[in-house]
């Protein structure tokens, strides 16, 4: 056996400019993986990094695959791993090589991938198995991208792959056409679907891994014209976690927001459309909690990102774990905060309201488009405007706007048009900042990252009244104008008058504003 490396010079980190993607691509990631070694450039110099007991042979053997001269050097094995995974990560090559190695394949044989059910490696690949290695470069390249969503469409001559980026479609390189039905299999095996049924929608979940990292892919296969349109949805199970400091939300607004969780029992709703952000919003709420001291349970579908410190329950329909029967259980394992990630029925609303006027402190979302629609969403759904208005304590709606590329945002004026339709004409002709189309080499389309717009109704006791006396929601808008409220609309354009975002994206995403 080879002596151990222990001897050599010792570095204590291995910086991120000192990764060299171009000195790995012919080692397999597996390899340097098994060996704790990787190649990196500093000061002009090629070395070779390992952990402490890495033995030598396996630095010549490396040296031998990089035909170069190579400094010999240590490095902490967490530090090795976490460079390999940087390094393979920022490493080109990606769907386009991928999808001709596929075609060539898919051309000279019939590929069926095999079926495999532990977490695939994004960052690895195998020269057998090309239409896998295709599938892995997508989600690895959506990765990169810091997409939400892939699409992959069939048409009649050609199959797309569009990424969902801060919240719009892109297209991305289209690879050849008669990959779709093996890359449809692929997707299929992933998510353990039945590779046979091609007549009904399926869904199902993969689990991949970019190094340590796991993410878990929602996979949603429906039927169409020209094939199967397949849409799977990016979960990164450890995510960035955002604070209420990094939402967006106005100073004054998340004073009262923090106000309202410290609350001892009440309702408190996040609504918006499908993705404005209500589930990051959410937890974001709850690391504001002594989850040390207080018993916080969820109820969610899916379960999106794991929190310390909190019990969180799937519901699973298929089976008869509702959001309302879950939500039964949670109330006989003595919570003190409960999450629940919908309200979509009477039965799950009944209780929702019934949980918070015995005590409990309850979050949940709703689908409406502003903060006083959900009173009369709830009401609607026969909930009695009485106990709606004994049980809710604040309303907050919001909506996701892209933030403008600092480096290649332009001057503009606000024209009469869009200061009408914000509700403030006679800011029309101020100085704003607006999206070059082309955008720079930093951005897409002059945005880069999203930030939120919100609107906080606080249900105070002159609302409630209001509320219990089952008022239209145009007046509940009125007494809340009165009050001081803000609409989602007028927090966009402070956004827009500090340079945050443009007036397009504000009413593109929240509209037009409607007088009080």
């Amino acid at each position: 056996m080879s002596q151990p490396a222990s001897n050599l010079p010792a570095l204590e980190h291995i910086a991120d400019d000192w990764l060299d993607p171009e000195l790995v691509n012919s080692v397999p990631v597996d390899w340097v993986r098994k060996h704790r070694l990787i190649p990196i450039r500093k000061d002009g110099m090629v070395m070779i990094a390992g952990a402490a007991d890495a033995p030598l042979q396996a630095y010549e053997d490396l040296a031998l695959l990089l035909d170069t001269e190579a400094v010999w050097a240590t490095a902490p094995e967490d530090e090795i791993r976490r460079a390999i995974d940087r390094c393979y990560f920022r490493r080109s090559g990606t769907t386009d090589e991928a999808a001709a190695q596929a075609d060539l394949a898919a051309s000279i044989s019939d590929v069926t991938p095999q079926v495999r059910h532990e977490a695939d490696d994004l960052l690895a690949g195998s020269a057998t198995a090309p239409v896998a290695n295709y599938v892995n470069a997508i989600l690895l390249d959506a990765v990169k991208q810091g997409a939400s969503d892939i699409h992959v469409e069939p048409f009649v001559n050609s199959l797309s792959v569009r990424y969902r980026i801060d919240g719009l479609l892109y297209e991305q390189p289209r690879p050849p056409r008669q990959l779709e039905q093996a890359l449809a299999a692929r997707l299929k095996v992933m998510a353990r679907l039945d590779l046979a049924e091609k007549r009904l929608p399926q869904d199902g979940v993969a689990r991949v891994r970019v190094g340590a990292r796991e993410i878990d892919v929602r996979v949603s296969c429906i039927p169409v014209a020209e094939g199967e349109r397949i849409v799977l949805r990016l979960l990164h199970r450890e995510a960035t976690r955002y604070s209420l400091n990094e939402l967006g939300i106005a100073d004054d607004r998340l004073a009262q927001l923090r106000q309202i969780l410290r609350e001892p029992h009440g309702i408190v709703f996040v609504t918006g459309p499908t993705g404005s952000g209500k589930t990051t919003t959410l937890y974001a709420a709850l690391q504001e909690l002594d989850t040390e001291h207080l018993n916080v349970l969820t109820i969610e579908e899916p379960i999106e990102y794991q929190l310390p410190n909190i019990g969180q329950m799937q519901v699973h329909p298929k089976i008869g774990l509702t959001f309302a029967r879950g939500l039964r259980h949670i109330l006989r394992q003595d919570p003190d905060v409960i999450l629940v990630g919908e309200t979509r029925d009477l039965e799950t609303a009944e209780i929702v309201v019934r949980a918070s006027l015995t005590g409990h402190l309850v979050f949940t979302t709703l689908h409406t488009n502003d903060a006083v629609g959900a009173v009369t969403r709830m009401v609607d759904m026969g909930i009695p405007p009485y106990l709606l208005a004994a049980a809710t304590r604040a309303v907050l709606a919001q909506r996701l706007v892209r933030r403008l590329c600092p480096a290649c945002r332009q001057p503009a004026i606000l024209s009469a048009a869009d200061a009408a339709r914000l509700g403030q004409p006679s800011l029309a002709g101020r100085n704003v900042w607006a999206a070059p189309p082309a955008g720079c080499p930093e951005c897409l389309g002059g945005y880069k990252g999203r930030t939120g717009i919100h609107e906080l109704l606080i249900v105070t006791p002159d609302m409630a009244e209001a509320i219990r006396a089952n008022l239209p929601a145009a007046e509940l808008r009125q007494m809340a104008h009165a009050a001081g409220f803000q609409d989602m609309v007028a927090d966009g354009l402070e956004k827009v008058l500090a340079g945050v975002t443009s007036a397009a994206e504000v009413l593109r995403t929240a509209g037009t504003r409607e007088e009080p």
